[in-house]
């Protein structure tokens, strides 16, 4: 069987999502395809597997059976997706669909437990009976083209990724809940650095894609992932994403990071050697009236205002980074870095700890969901006492907010835009209007205001302009245009026009 490319697969999976959508809004259909997705990959994958236990133990019935009992997802009779396929034209596809799809979960509850919530016989989402089923159709026979049975899970899980990508540029503003643009993704990863035998936490870990991204950085599979989410759809998806990449050891908790932390061991926060995250900007109202109490002790070093949290979530990710050892690496609007109040305390703080290690300011429209320009923070609690950097008493400032690849839509980092960023980090290199460090004290004396052209110089001096040469010059044009004015009127003037 010839093994589909990665851009062949990408095509025809978007081909498909695209010639199906109908009139349900992307930020909806995404998770009805997605899910038919993941559906087809485990329907084509017990497929083979059977096919292969079938030919090597084909003298041997019973022992095929027990066999068929061991392989990774079961998939039980009559819900296979050519069974479903067989039933295309029946007029309760949606709810056949359903049916299967629940039996499905419930034969692997132990791994895909609720994993299916979107309901294919939505008449409020997906329509009337005949515009309903003619949808569905059209997403079954799409989907019978692409054979999922001899893919590699690399190219799956980044097939799933490219589509994820694609519905949250396609659903615009709307995809901001569940992902982050690939390029800053890259990027974070690669700032945080995490090497083999990690911990990996994303606690907003929305579709699954930074936390692999920051898997792929190991280089082998020696890490352990950890997620958190919030919306469910979204969290769903995200399990899909991990089995899609064999990821299956992978655990990703449903829940409100903040007001409900899931990924506790003993009653105590567990800890983590790399916390990467892009949470929500300026959350409103986060929880901080139920909160001031926390058990867990988070919020420590202030409480930031209800009206903002983004350092609820910077104070979750340092608290759960373990200490004298870990790295967190996060994505905040640049109000973080020079808003007063009780913000101004805890960034205070952080900086006479001596744990914020580097800052990096990024372009403008990166994001679908705001066009304002964003910034990077990176924490090391290996700079705290006894940790193998205390020494280190510098933050290094990054302005990388002009150099990126401009897009009609949203601009993006190209690959050398990246390297600069994290050669410039692992370097702490100081680039003339580019990057500087800044020592403890100079911080302290600016009032602990982190906002970055404060530290890192990017202007531009305009050109000097000569007076005398440009008069002379104006003079040159005038002397010009009133010799071509007299040819002009000479020659009307042949021409019997006055």
């Amino acid at each position: 069987m010839t093994k589909i490319s990665q851009d062949e697969l990408n095509k025809t999976l978007w081909a498909a999502a695209d010639s199906s959508r109908g009139t349900v809004d992307s930020s909806i259909f995404k998770d009805y395809i997605l899910s038919f997705l993941f559906y087809k990959y485990l329907s084509d994958q017990y497929k083979k597997e059977k096919a292969l236990l079938k030919q090597r133990y084909k003298e041997n019935e019973e022992f095929f059976k027990i066999k068929l009992e061991c392989v990774r997802f079961k998939i039980p009779e009559g819900t296979t997706f050519d069974d479903i396929f067989e039933q295309q034209n029946e007029d309760n596809i949606g709810e056949i669909i359903n049916k299967a799809l629940h039996k499905i979960a419930d034969c692997n509850s132990q791994q895909l437990r609720d994993i299916f919530t979107v309901d294919f016989n939505s008449q409020a989402v997906l329509g009337q009976t005949s515009q309903r089923n003619k949808m569905l159709r059209g997403i079954i026979n799409d989907f019978a083209k692409i054979d999922l049975q001899n893919v590699d899970n690399d190219i799956l899980g980044n097939a799933y990724m490219y589509m994820i990508e694609k519905f949250g540029s396609d659903a615009g503003k709307k995809a901001g809940e569940f992902f982050t643009p690939h390029s800053v993704s890259e990027l974070l990863a690669k700032l945080a650095q995490p090497k083999s035998s990690d911990r990996i936490c994303d606690p907003t870990c929305g579709s699954g894609s930074l936390l692999l991204l920051t898997a792929k950085e190991v280089g082998t599979k020696n890490y352990s992932l950890y997620g958190q989410e919030k919306t469910g759809t979204t969290y769903n998806m995200a399990r899909m994403n991990m089995f899609l990449h064999g990821e299956d050891s992978a655990k990703i908790e449903w829940g409100d990071t903040l007001n409900d932390p899931k990924l506790v061991e003993n009653n105590r926060l567990i800890k983590f050697d790399i916390v990467v995250a892009n949470p929500p900007f300026s959350l409103d109202k986060w929880g901080e009236d139920k909160l001031q109490n926390d058990v867990y002790n988070r919020f420590w070093r202030g409480m930031p205002p209800k009206s903002k949290g983004d350092y609820a979530f910077i104070s979750h990710m340092v608290e759960t980074a373990i200490p004298q050892k870990g790295r967190v690496a996060v994505i905040v609007p640049h109000g973080v870095l020079f808003r007063g109040s009780s913000e101004g305390k805890i960034r205070q703080h952080f900086v006479n700890e001596n744990i914020l290690d580097a800052i990096i300011g990024l372009p403008a429209n990166l994001f679908q969901t705001t066009g304002i320009p964003v910034a990077i923070m990176i924490f090391d609690r290996s700079r705290e006492k006894g940790g193998a950097n205390e020494s280190r008493k510098d933050i290094l400032f990054i302005d990388a907010s002009k150099e990126f690849v401009a897009g009609k839509a949203q601009n993006s980092l190209s690959n050398e835009n990246i390297e600069k960023i994290v050669t410039t980090y692992r370097n702490r290199s100081e680039i003339e209007k580019y990057s500087a460090k800044v020592y403890l004290e100079a911080i302290q004396e600016n009032d602990y205001n982190l906002n970055i052209p404060r530290y890192v110089d990017t202007f531009e001096e305009e050109e000097e302009i000569d007076i005398k040469a440009v008069c002379k010059e104006l003079a040159e044009v005038e002397k010009s245009l009133a010799i071509s004015s007299e040819k002009m009127q000479k020659y009307l003037k042949e021409l019997g026009i006055e």
